[in-house]
């Protein structure tokens, strides 16, 4: 598969690996695009797994329909179960990175018909994040979120300034290639409007998606060195999980984990899906 339609918008996806044991549907966070998981999905293509990662809502070229609105949540989540849909290989092993994982999170809870397993990085069910607000500094961690709600400013600060994006992109733990492929992938492919989006549609969510736990097998991956996730949201996960459950904390892990702990990423995957 090199693309796929909903609702008259066409995704790009990056598609590998024959299916012997499985498919694994990979989605990438903000500000990043199927590229991220280049080093993943060959760990899992040579363990028997066919991977299919697209490029979201906002980031595939002919995906990216203008104003807040189209990026609620229930919109980002049928956009993968509308993929899933089209795969024709039955539940998938559903791994999200980030705000990928907000959205596996999602389409878990609400079509577990669809979803074998998930394995979610970084990110924690949105309930966990909102609810760790009062038992963390969650909030102080997300400041950066209030910042790109305004229409067009963060926009034209990130064009007439972009040492200061990259600069706070750094401080997350993001490395030059990783900046150079954020400029290439989303800033220069005209991307960044459609990926803030995602952000400003946050407040349009129901909370019933806040509300609803998930009951496939989940394994939760956090690194401890993570700038913008907290410890507690990656425990409270638990409290929102039906199935089994396993928190995994990487000791030396940021945030960039399919990238900068690739290996130990699919393992979790792998020993995740093995058993299912």
């Amino acid at each position: 598969m090199e693309q796929y339609a909903r609702s008259g918008l066409t995704f790009d996806v990056t598609d590998s690996g024959i299916k012997r044991h499985g498919t694994v549907v990979l989605l990438h966070g903000f500000p990043q695009t199927s590229h991220s998981w280049r080093q993943v999905t060959p760990l899992l293509n040579t363990a028997g797994y066919r991977t299919v990662a697209p490029d979201q809502r906002g980031y595939s070229p002919g995906a990216r329909p203008d104003g807040r609105t189209a990026y609620r949540a229930s919109e980002l989540v049928d956009d993968v179960a509308e993929l899933i849909n089209a795969l024709g290989d039955g539940p998938v092993h559903l791994v999200g990175h980030d705000w990928g994982a907000a959205v596996a999170w999602g389409l878990a809870a609400s079509r577990p018909d669809l979803v074998r397993t998930l394995t979610s990085v970084s990110a924690p069910h949105p309930g966990a994040f909102v609810k760790s607000f009062l038992h963390s500094d969650q909030l102080l961690r997300s400041w950066y979120m209030a910042a790109f709600q305004p229409p067009f400013v963060p926009e034209f600060l990130i064009d007439r300034f972009p040492a200061l994006f990259d600069d706070l992109l750094r401080r997350t733990g993001m490395d030059d290639e990783q900046l150079a492929d954020v400029h290439r992938d989303v800033i220069d492919a005209g991307a960044l409007t459609s990926a803030l989006n995602w952000y400003r549609a946050m407040l349009l969510n129901t909370p019933q998606a806040l509300a609803r736990r998930v009951a496939v097998p989940v394994t939760h991956v956090w690194g401890a060195h993570d700038t913008a996730l907290s410890r507690r949201g990656a425990e409270l996960a638990a409290d929102f999980a039906i199935a089994d459950f396993d928190l995994r904390v990487l000791p030396d892990g940021g945030h960039w984990i399919p990238e900068h702990n690739a290996s130990e990423l699919a393992d979790l995957i792998l020993g995740r899906a093995h058993g299912h």
